[in-house]
């Protein structure tokens, strides 16, 4: 139930479904005659919406999350390493597509990255995450097919099947290697700051391996119009927030 409640929460403060109820009550507003508290709620919410498809807004929000933990360019070698990790993602198991075409662009990234670490040390196990409503078609299932096929043996291949979040992950983890592993952890770059704080919450000694970076360095005519693309910026941005919110609250 509270997986449900969290669920729902992060969805409705989204700008979009938060901005659309208040243009919503700003109609109601104008029904009741309330004009100009109506007028002033409708402008507010176009002009926020706009603001947050907005690249200059949109980065500076989000660039803090994504700029936290410096790219894993080289292997630690000062460090025991005992798996490398690669967290869930999402993926869409019905269509008839290729593996990788099945994968989203964060899972593809996250998978890639942790392929190109795990290949400088092909003796270490592979832990591939995430759940879904199907128990035989879950992200791990996703991950774990996509390795495989691009030569990865199936025995150094971990699945956690049953994770639904962050934090049931690190917790698996833990459950398997032991309190105070080293581990290369392996998520999108906004991502990896909550990440991180789970698991080391679980005992856990990760290292950060950020990838799918979504601040670009674009300054073109392009950076300056409102755009789809960089409000899902902003609610990325936002749902980390929160999600990094929710952890304070949970601990």
């Amino acid at each position: 139930m509270y997986s449900l409640v969290k669920t729902l929460t992060a969805i409705v403060l989204m700008p979009v479904p938060l901005l659309g109820i208040t243009f919503g009550v700003g109609l109601l507003l104008r029904r009741w005659s309330r004009y100009r508290l109506g007028d002033n709620l409708m402008v507010a919410a176009m002009a926020l919406l706009l603001l947050m498809a907005w690249a200059p807004v949109a980065d500076a929000l989000l660039k803090p999350l994504e700029s936290k933990y410096a790219a894993l360019i080289e292997w630690p070698e000062n460090q025991q390493i005992h798996a490398v990790v690669v967290l869930g993602g999402g993926w869409q198991p019905e269509q008839p597509w290729s593996i990788t075409g099945r994968l989203s662009d964060s899972s593809v990234s996250r998978l890639m990255e942790g392929l190109r670490l795990w290949n400088q040390r092909p003796d270490l196990p592979l832990f591939v995450s995430g759940g879904g409503s199907d128990p035989e078609m879950t992200m791990a299932h996703g991950y774990a097919e996509a390795a495989e096929s691009l030569g990865v043996p199936a025995e150094q291949i971990i699945k956690l099947v049953s994770p639904s979040d962050t934090a049931q992950e690190a917790s698996e983890v833990e459950a398997i290697l032991g309190e105070g592993a080293h581990v290369l952890l392996v998520t999108s770059a906004s991502h990896m700051p909550r990440a991180m704080q789970h698991f080391e919450l679980v005992g856990l000694k990760p290292v950060a391996a950020p990838t799918h970076y979504l601040v670009k360095q674009m300054k073109g005519f392009a950076y300056w119009v409102p755009s789809a693309r960089e409000l899902r910026k902003t609610e990325r941005a936002i749902y980390e927030a929160f999600g990094l919110l929710a952890i304070r609250w949970e601990h």
